[in-house]
């Protein structure tokens, strides 16, 4: 039985490290822009964007089906304190907040400024406040360090366009309020349902 069980966390653990390594190298790859530029010369944008599109899906289901798998018998490191739920639920909203900014002008994505990256590191951040399995910490903490390794990167940068404010609070709003919006339907829909963890009451 125990040796079982230590084979499924073995697989579910190995599958999730193997689909992060896929995913992270891909997108740490972006950030070599000479190797980047050669790629794209060789295989044309198209090219280029269709092969980095189909490795970071084979890395996204790896990850998904790997901790999917795990998930059925966790490996605890340490219990989080219950008022971190509280802390993470907080956080979320702030980070499908900064999602919404990464596709609309506006003055919160101007102050971002890499809006995507800052919700990818809120996201991870915010999970490794209320998960204290392996697993989990294997996942959230690589996106975390990657985002902050990606952030780093993206200072170095001169081919960065950086947003620019729009006249006007209009797309704020709009911004929050759809946030807002598809935080709900997370944490309401998507979360317990596809993920299996509710995220609001017990």
């Amino acid at each position: 039985m125990k040796s079982a069980m230590w084979h499924g966390h073995a697989m579910g653990l190995g599958v999730l490290i193997v689909g992060l390594a896929i995913f992270i190298a891909n997108h740490v790859f972006v950030t070599f822009r000479d190797a980047r530029a050669r790629a794209i010369a060789r295989l044309g944008l198209g090219g280029y964007r269709a092969l980095f599109s189909i490795v970071s899906m084979i890395g996204l289901v790896l990850i998904i089906y790997g901790y999917g798998h795990y998930r059925l018998n966790p490996i605890e490191v340490w219990s989080p304190p219950a008022f971190m739920r509280h802390i993470t639920i907080g956080l979320m909203l702030i980070a499908v907040i900064l999602l919404t900014a990464y596709f609309v002008p506006s003055h919160i994505k101007a102050k971002a400024k890499h809006p995507m990256l800052a919700s990818v590191k809120t996201w991870a951040f915010a999970h490794l406040l209320s998960n204290g399995d392996l697993g989990s910490i294997l996942l959230f903490g690589s996106f975390l360090a990657w985002g902050v390794y990606a952030r780093i990167a993206a200072k170095r940068r001169t081919d960065y366009v950086v947003p620019v404010a729009p006249a006007g609070w209009g797309n704020d709003a709009i911004v929050v309020v759809l946030g807002i919006v598809i935080f709900l339907a997370l944490g309401y829909v998507f979360h317990p349902v596809v993920i299996g963890v509710p995220v609001f009451g017990s």
